[in-house]
C-alpha cells in the first residue's frame, strides 16, 4: 500500500507532508503510517478524496466482471 500511495502523491503533484495535512495528521504520524500500511477503506478513501482521487478496491475479472 505504501508504494500505490507514493505513486498516487507523485501523480497527484503533491507530497507526502501536503497528504498529511489535508487528512488533519502531522508528516510524522502519517509516514509512521505509511510504513506499517495498515489502512482501513474507510481512510484509504479519505486519502483518495485528498489527492482528487477516487480510491477503489475490486476484483476485475478476464470476462470484464467486478466483485
Amino acid at each position: 500500500m505504501e508504494t500505490k500511495i507514493k505513486l498516487a502523491c507523485t501523480l497527484a503533484h503533491i507530497s507526502e507532508a501536503e497528504l498529511a495535512r489535508r487528512l488533519d495528521t502531522t508528516p510524522q504520524n502519517f509516514h509512521k503510517r505509511l510504513k506499517v500500511g495498515k489502512f482501513t477503506h474507510e481512510e484509504l478513501e479519505a486519502i483518495g478524496k485528498a489527492l482528487g482521487a477516487e480510491f477503489r478496491l475490486e476484483f476485475i475479472f478476464p470476462d470484464g466482471s467486478k466483485v
